[in-house]
């Protein structure tokens, strides 16, 4: 059983703009550490924004989000007051939407794990102080490798996994049980 692991919006926009700079780093790293992937509908808007440049990259996005069974969930109305209060307490950084329905689906979740490229994380904390540990800043701090610009802008064949079937060789389909069909 994969363990279940919060993603955030920049390790899937690198994943899919090959010109970004975490784009090796991050396809390496999602092919290397399997995990069920938990995330939410305003992490999704994010990606689908910044990847506005390109609707076929727009596409295989949502395509990888079925392929690989990404677990979508829910932030409502009953949210909203954690909602403003984690935006008061990290006013100073700003704390945007994407990250603070993180925090929330961390809390209700009981997830204590996430991937992000993004530094806020290491602030942020849960009730008790709790934080939610960056594996992929603990993996790629502690890595010699660094992601070569040159290379992560390259389109050649060995490097494109912008399609679904791509993908599905490259790091393998799995889905979720609750999206599995009846055998």
């Amino acid at each position: 059983m994969l363990s279940p692991i919060l993603l955030d919006a920049g390790p899937l926009i690198a994943l899919f703009d090959s010109s970004e700079r975490h784009h090796r780093p991050v396809k390496a790293f999602l092919k290397d550490h399997p995990y069920r992937y938990v995330s939410t509908i305003a992490v999704f808007t994010e990606v689908s924004h910044m990847l506005d440049f390109n609707t076929c990259a727009q596409r295989d996005f949502y395509e990888w989000v079925m392929y690989k069974g990404v677990i979508i969930s829910d932030i409502n109305q009953h949210d909203l007051p954690r909602l403003v209060e984690l935006t008061q307490k990290y006013a100073d950084l700003p704390m945007d939407f994407a990250d603070a329905t993180l925090v929330i689906t961390a809390e209700k979740t009981g997830i204590r794990e996430i991937i992000s490229l993004d530094k806020d994380f290491d602030i942020y904390r849960l009730p008790g102080k709790e934080q939610i540990r960056n594996v992929y800043s603990s993996v790629s701090s502690s890595s010699t490798r660094r992601p070569n610009t040159a290379q992560a802008a390259s389109t050649g064949a060995g490097d494109d996994i912008s399609t679904p079937a791509a993908f599905r060789d490259s790091i393998g389909k799995r889905e979720p049980p609750d999206l599995r069909k009846p055998k």
